[in-house]
C-alpha cells in the first residue's frame, strides 16, 4: 500500500500530514456558527391582507382565493395554507428546501402585484413577507415598573429599546407583546350628533380635511429663497376638540360638542405578565439563517449597555430564551464526548497493556475528530446537537482502523519481527481491510445523507460528520499509526516476571481465544444449528418490530412548557384574563418551589381577545429532581380543573420544529366548508372514544356569535341611501377606524374615531346610528332601512392547499404513540367519509408521515449500496453476501433493545439502525478478508476461516468493544435534549453487542459453507501471468505487474 509505505520511510512527512488535518480542523472549527439543529428552516412567505371589519365569509371570497389562485402557479410550492379571521387574511407559502427564500418572495409578490386591482378598494394592500408571518420569538425580554402605567412603558420601549434590540446582527424583528400605543381617541356620542344634525360622514370628512400639512412652494427674492410651509397639523387633544367641523350661520360646531376626545391606546386587547405581574414584553424574532446562541449572546449584551441607562423605577429581565437549551445540551454532549474518549482508551488499554502501543490509536482520535470539521466548514454546516452526537459515535469508529493496524504489527513483532519490517508487512497486510471497511461506513452514512424532506437535510449534517471522521481516521490509520508502530512498539514481554498483570492478562485474553476457537469448532461442525439460531432471531425481530411504539423524535426535557389557552369564541379580553390568572394561581406554587424560575403569560395573544398563551420556563436540569414531562402531566390535570378557558400544556416538539402545536394535526379538506365541517366533526364524535387522544379538538367552530345586518334595498332606494353609505356609517361606529393622525415627539400616531362604549353595548344599538340621504335633507335612523339577526358564526376559515379544509388536534395520552394515533384516525376516515374527502396532515404529523417512509428507502439504499461496493472491492459476489447476512442479527439486537429500555422507533433510533449495517459489515471484512489471505497461501477453505477468525477475535473484540463504550454515555445521558442521544446509543449498544456475538459464529459458518464456490480477488490476474508465462515474447511485457504481485506477500 503506497500511503503506508511512503509513511513508514519517511516519519517527517507522515507527522506532517496529521498536524496539517488538525491545524485546518481547528481553522475551520473556529468559523463553525452554533445552533441547537441543522439549519433545516424551509423557505416560507406569508401574505397578510387586512380588511377592516369584513366578515370572515366576505373576505375568503374577496381576498384569499383571489390571492391563492394567483400564487399557486409559482413552481416549487411544498404547501399553500390560508386562515381566514374576521378582517384579515393570512397566506403561508412553504416551498421545497431548495428553493431560495428571496427569489421565491420575488414570484410572490409579482403574482400578488397582478391581481392588486381585483381586491376590494377599502382592503389594505396585501403585504408579502419572507419567514413565517407567526415566526415565533426566540427570546422575550420583560420591562416591569412599579409607577408607570402600561402604555408609557409600551411607549418606552417602542420609542428606546426596539430600535437598539432590532440593529442587532441576525434579528428580524422586535415584536412587542402586551403592547398599548398612544392614539387620541375621538368617542361619538350617536345622540348629540342627532341633535346636531351632523353625520358620523360629515365629522370624518371634516377631520381629515383640517388635519394635513401640504407643501406650500417657496418665496424667492432676488439674493434668498424661503420654504413656506404651512402649519395644517394639529398636535395634541386640545386641538382637536377645539377643532370646527360645521359651520351654521355664526354658530361654529366644534368636534368636542358631538364627541368624547381624549388620550387612549390603540387597542386595548393584549395584557402580558411576567411571574404574574403587569409587563410588557419584547419578543426577539431572528433571522431565519441566524444563529440563536449568537443572536442571544447579542441581546444580552445590549440588554447590559441598555440597563446602565435604564430609569430607576424600570427593570428588565430575559423571561424566555431559546439558546438556554441549546447551550445546556452542547455543554452535554461536549461533557459525553470527554466520557467517551476516556472509556475508549481505556477500553484500548485493557487490550494491549502498554502505554506505547495505547498512545497509537488515543493519537488518531483527536486528529480525525478535528479533522472531520474541515468537511463541515468546506460544506456550510454548523455545530449542532446532531453533528456532535456524530462525532461522539466516531469516537468508537475512529480507533477501530488504527487498532486493527496496531495488532496486526504487534503480532508481527511478537512472532519476531524486527519493528520496522513488521510495520511495513503489517501495514501491507491489512490495507485492503482498512479501506474496505472506511468505503463500507462512508456508504452507510451517505445514504442517510440523501433522505427527502426535511429529516434528510437533518441528517445530511450527521452523516456527512460521521462519513467525514472516517474517512480522516482511515488517513491516519494507514499514515500515521504504521510509523508510529516502527517508532515506539516493543516486542511483548517473554516471561512472567516484572510483568505480573501483563502476564494474567494475557492468559485470560489467550484462554478467550482458544474457548472462542474450540466452539467456533463446533460450530462448523454442526452448521444447522447456528443458522436454525439466526433464524430464530430473525422471527423474534418480526414480532418485535409492530409492537414498538413509533414518533418523529422522543420527548426531550427541554426545560420549558408550553401553554396555549383558549376562552370560548367572542369572549373580551377582560373575561379571558380574569381566568387565566386562575389559571396562573396553579402554576405559581412552582415557582415558589424552586422547581420553575419564569412564568410568562400573554392574553389577548396575537390581537385575539379570546386567545392566551403561557410558558414556564423550569431550573436548570441539574438543580430539580423532577422532568418536565412529569410536570407537564401534572399540569394537564390542574389546568382542566380551571372553568372558563381551555389551557392545554404541551412539551415542545424537539427535532428543531417550530410551532407549539399539538402533536396529532389531522386535516380533512373537500370542496366546501359545510361538509367538511359536517365530516370533520363524525371524526371528532368517532375519536373521542378512543381515551388515548387528549384534548381533541378542531379549528373550525360556529361559535362566535355574530350579528347579521341585512339591509331593505328597496326602502334604501327610496330613501336616497347607497348601501356603500349604510355600510361605512357601521365601520366607523363599530369597527375603530383610524382618520388621521398626529405627531408627537418625532413620531405618528393614530388619531381613531368610535362610538362610546355604552352606545354600542347591545344589538338594539345598531339602530340608533343616523344617516343622511345623498341629496341631503333629514337624517334617517338605520333601523328604518335594515333588520338585524343574531347567529353563531366560525370566526377563523382554514383553506389547506386551495381546499377548505378543518384541522382536527390532539395530545397523545402518556405511553401511546403518534403513528398508533394516526393509523387510527386515518382508518376513521376510511370508513366513515366519502371519497371527495381529501385527508392530510399538518406540523408534527406531516414530518412523521414523510420520514417513516423516508427511513426504510434509506435503509433499502444503504444495504444496497453496502452490498455493491464489497462487492466491487472482493471482486466476487459470495464475499459481500457472507458479511451482508450478518445484518438482520444487529437489527434483531437493536429492537431487542429499544424494547427492554422501553424506547420508541423513532428517528433517531432508526438512524442507530442504518449506522449498524456499516458496523456490522466491519467484523464481517476483517474475518473474511482475513481467510481470504491464507486461502491465497494455499489453505483449504475450512482451515482457512479457522485459523482466520481466531487472528482476528482479538481486533474484533477490541473493536466492538471501543465503539460499545463509545455509546455508552449516551444511554446513561441525563440533562439536556438526554432523551435523543439514549435511543441512538440503545440500539448501538444492543445491536453490537447481541450480533457480534453472533457474527463471530455465523459469518465463519457461511463462509466455510459458500466461499468454495467463490474465487480469489487476484485470480485473474494470476491466470493471465501465467497465460502470458507460457506464450513466447510476451515475458517482457507483463514484469511490472508480476513484481506487484510477489509484493504483496
Amino acid at each position: 500500500m503506497i500511503l503506508s509505505d511512503v509513511s513508514i520511510k519517511r516519519p517527517v512527512f507522515a507527522t506532517v500530514l496529521s498536524l496539517l488535518i488538525v491545524v485546518f480542523g481547528l481553522a475551520a472549527l473556529l468559523g463553525l456558527p452554533v445552533r441547537e439543529y441543522p439549519d433545516i428552516d424551509p423557505p416560507v412567505v406569508s401574505i397578510s391582507t387586512d380588511y377592516i371589519g369584513a366578515a370572515a365569509e366576505v373576505v375568503d371570497t374577496q381576498i384569499t382565493q383571489v390571492v391563492e389562485g394567483a400564487i399557486s402557479g409559482i413552481e416549487g410550492i411544498r404547501s399553500i395554507e390560508s386562515s381566514t379571521e374576521q378582517g384579515e387574511s393570512r397566506t403561508s407559502i412553504e416551498f421545497t428546501i431548495s428553493r431560495n427564500v428571496d427569489i421565491a418572495a420575488n414570484d410572490v409578490r409579482d403574482a400578488v402585484s397582478r391581481i392588486a386591482d381585483q381586491l376590494p378598494e377599502e382592503a389594505e394592500a396585501p403585504v408579502v413577507q419572507k419567514a413565517d408571518s407567526d415566526a415565533r420569538p426566540m427570546m422575550w425580554v420583560t420591562l416591569r415598573s412599579d409607577i408607570w402605567d402600561s402604555a408609557e412603558l409600551s411607549d418606552f420601549a417602542e420609542r428606546v429599546l426596539a430600535d437598539r434590540l432590532s440593529v442587532l446582527d441576525g434579528v428580524a424583528d422586535v415584536r412587542i407583546g402586551g403592547e398599548r400605543r398612544y392614539a387620541i381617541r375621538v368617542w361619538l356620542d350617536r345622540e348629540r350628533l342627532a341633535a346636531r344634525d351632523i353625520t358620523v360622514a360629515e365629522v370624518e370628512r371634516s377631520l381629515r380635511a383640517n388635519n394635513v400639512e401640504l407643501p406650500a412652494g417657496s418665496v424667492d427674492s432676488s439674493t434668498r429663497n424661503f420654504t413656506v410651509r404651512a402649519e395644517g397639523r394639529l398636535t395634541n387633544v386640545e386641538q382637536f376638540r377645539d377643532l370646527v367641523i360645521r359651520r351654521d350661520g355664526n354658530d361654529l360646531l366644534r368636534l368636542g360638542e358631538v364627541a368624547n376626545v381624549q388620550m387612549g391606546v390603540e387597542s386595548d386587547v393584549s395584557r402580558l405578565r411576567a411571574n404574574g405581574k403587569t409587563a410588557i414584553g419584547m419578543g426577539i424574532i431572528r433571522q431565519s439563517k441566524a444563529n440563536t446562541v449568537a443572536v442571544s449572546d447579542a441581546v444580552r449584551a445590549e440588554l447590559e449597555k441598555i440597563r446602565e441607562t435604564l430609569p430607576p423605577e424600570v427593570t428588565i429581565a430575559e423571561s424566555y430564551d431559546e439558546s438556554i437549551f441549546i447551550r445546556a445540551s452542547i455543554k452535554e454532549v461536549v461533557f459525553t464526548l470527554a466520557i467517551a474518549v476516556s472509556l475508549v482508551i481505556l477500553v484500548i488499554f485493557l487490550f494491549l497493556r502498554s502505554w506505547r502501543a495505547t498512545l497509537i490509536p488515543a493519537v488518531t482520535i483527536p486528529v480525525a475528530v478535528i479533522g472531520a470539521f474541515i468537511g463541515l466548514g468546506f460544506l456550510g454546516f454548523s455545530i449542532n446537537v446532531l453533528t456532535l452526537l456524530a462525532v461522539i459515535l466516531a469516537i468508537g469508529l475512529v480507533v477501530d482502523d488504527a487498532i486493527v493496524m496496531l495488532e496486526n504489527i504487534q503480532r508481527r513483532i511478537d512472532e519476531g519481527e524486527p519493528p520496522l519490517l513488521a510495520s511495513y508487512r503489517g501495514a501491507k497486510q491489512v490495507a485492503f481491510a482498512v479501506i474496505a471497511t472506511t468505503l463500507t461506513l462512508v456508504a452507510v452514512f451517505v445514504p442517510i445523507s440523501f433522505m427527502g424532506g426535511n429529516i434528510g437535510r437533518l441528517f445530511a449534517e450527521f452523516g456527512f460528520t460521521l462519513a467525514a471522521a472516517v474517512v480522516v481516521s482511515s488517513l491516519v490509520a494507514l499514515t500515521l499509526a504504521p510509523m508510529l508502530c516502527s517508532k515506539w512498539l516493543r516486542h511483548s514481554p517473554e516471561s512472567a516476571e516484572g510483568h505480573r498483570l501483563w502476564a494474567a492478562s494475557e492468559k485470560v485474553l489467550n484462554g478467550l481465544t482458544h474457548g472462542y476457537e474450540r466452539m467456533l469448532r463446533f460450530a462448523l461442525n454442526q452448521p444447522g444449528l447456528l443458522l436454525g439460531l439466526g433464524l430464530v432471531g430473525l422471527i423474534v425481530a418480526t414480532a418485535i418490530f409492530p409492537r414498538l411504539p413509533q414518533e418523529l423524535a422522543p420527548t426531550e426535557d427541554r426545560g420549558v412548557i408550553i401553554m396555549p389557552t383558549s376562552a370560548p369564541r367572542g369572549s373580551t379580553v377582560e373575561f379571558t384574563d380574569h381566568y387565566v390568572r386562575q389559571a396562573e394561581q396553579e402554576l405559581l406554587p412552582y415557582l415558589e418551589d424552586g422547581v420553575s424560575n419564569r412564568l410568562l403569560s400573554i392574553v389577548g395573544f396575537r390581537d385575539e381577545e379570546d386567545n392566551a398563551f403561557m410558558i414556564m420556563g423550569l431550573v436548570p436540569w441539574e438543580d430539580r429532581e423532577i422532568k418536565q414531562q412529569q410536570i407537564t402531566s401534572e399540569l394537564r390535570g390542574k389546568l382542566s380543573q380551571v372553568t372558563g378557558i381551555r389551557a392545554i400544556a404541551v412539551n415542545p416538539p424537539g427535532l428543531g420544529q417550530r410551532g407549539f402545536d399539538q402533536p396529532v394535526e389531522f386535516v380533512v379538506a373537500g370542496p366546501d366548508y359545510e361538509s367538511v365541517q359536517a365530516w370533520s366533526e363524525e371524526i371528532v364524535e368517532r375519536a373521542k372514544d378512543n381515551p388515548n387522544l387528549l384534548n381533541l379538538d378542531t379549528d373550525f367552530e360556529l361559535t362566535r356569535p355574530e350579528l347579521r345586518v341585512s339591509i331593505d334595498r328597496e326602502r334604501a332606494a327610496d330613501l336616497d341611501v347607497t348601501i356603500e353609505d349604510v355600510g361605512l356609517t357601521l365601520q366607523t361606529m363599530l369597527a375603530s377606524r383610524q382618520v388621521t393622525t398626529y405627531l408627537d415627539r418625532g413620531r405618528e400616531y393614530d388619531v381613531i374615531l368610535q362610538a362610546a362604549d355604552a352606545d354600542r353595548a347591545t344589538p338594539s344599538d345598531l339602530g340608533q346610528i343616523f344617516l343622511r340621504p345623498r341629496e341631503g335633507g333629514t337624517l334617517i335612523p338605520l333601523q328604518a332601512l335594515v333588520s338585524v339577526e343574531e347567529i353563531g358564526a366560525n370566526p377563523d376559515l382554514r383553506r389547506i392547499d386551495r381546499l377548505p379544509a378543518v384541522v382536527i388536534s390532539a395530545s397523545l395520552a402518556d405511553g401511546y404513540d403518534l403513528g398508533a394515533a394516526l393509523t387510527y384516525l386515518n382508518n376513521l376516515a376510511v370508513d366513515n367519509l366519502p371519497p371527495e374527502a381529501r385527508v392530510s396532515y399538518k406540523g408534527l404529523s406531516r414530518e412523521f408521515q414523510e420520514s417513516s417512509s423516508a427511513i426504510y428507502v434509506t435503509f433499502g439504499l444503504a444495504f444496497v449500496i453496502v452490498f455493491l461496493v464489497l462487492a466491487a472491492q472482493f471482486e466476487s459476489w459470495i464475499h459481500p453476501l457472507i458479511i451482508m447476512l450478518s445484518v438482520p442479527l444487529a437489527v434483531t439486537g437493536a429492537l431487542l433493545g429499544l424494547w427492554w429500555a422501553g424506547i420508541s422507533l423513532n428517528i433517531y433510533s432508526q438512524i442507530g439502525i442504518i449506522m449498524l449495517l456499516g458496523l456490522m459489515a466491519k467484523n464481517g471484512i476483517l474475518i473474511v478478508e482475513f481467510a481470504n489471505q491464507l486461502r491465497d497461501k494455499g489453505y483449504e477453505v475450512r482451515d482457512a476461516i479457522l485459523e482466520g477468525a481466531s487472528l482476528r477475535f482479538r481486533p474484533v473484540l477490541m473493536t466492538t468493544i471501543s465503539t460499545v463504550f463509545g455509546a455508552v454515555p449516551l444511554v446513561l445521558a441525563t440533562g439536556a435534549g438526554a432523551e435523543s442521544r439514549a435511543s441512538i446509543g440503545i440500539v448501538i449498544l444492543g445491536g453490537l453487542v447481541f450480533a457480534t456475538t453472533l457474527t463471530l459464529f455465523i459469518i465463519p459458518v457461511l463462509y466455510n459453507l459458500l466461499a468454495r464456490f467463490a474465487k480469489s480477488t487476484n485470480a485473474i490476474a494470476l491466470e493471465l501471468e501465467q497465460q502470458a508465462s507460457q506464450s513466447p515474447g510476451g515475458r517482457g511485457m507483463t514484469a511490472a505487474p508480476q513484481s506487484k504481485e510477489m509484493d504483496q506477500f
